[in-house]
């Protein structure tokens, strides 16, 4: 069981101000934490993979395969101005 000092303690080496009232709800809250890592600890989980999500995630992107670029008069075609093949781009005002 995690006891107000120890709270305090925590506290101070992460450098957090904390009230009263935010002590008494953090011993409650991170004794219920420890509580269920220790229900955990319990269980047999061997030949369980670990895992990072609770549902299968798929990648929503598209595969990354190569396709064919723009051409640089495509590229070009609908710039504002061109010089030396490539887009112009106007001097800076000194």
């Amino acid at each position: 069981m995690i006891d107000r000092e120890t709270v305090l303690h925590v506290a101070m080496l992460a450098r957090l101000e904390l009230s009263e009232d935010e002590v008494e709800r953090m011993t409650t809250e991170l004794a219920g934490v420890l509580e269920h890592i220790e229900t955990i600890a319990e269980l047999d989980l061997e030949g369980v993979a670990p895992t990072t999500h609770v549902v299968a995630v798929e990648n929503a992107l598209r595969a990354d395969e190569p396709t064919p670029c723009l051409s640089r008069e495509q590229a070009l075609a609908s710039a504002p101005a061109v010089a030396e093949g490539g887009f112009a781009v106007p001097s800076p005002q000194a």
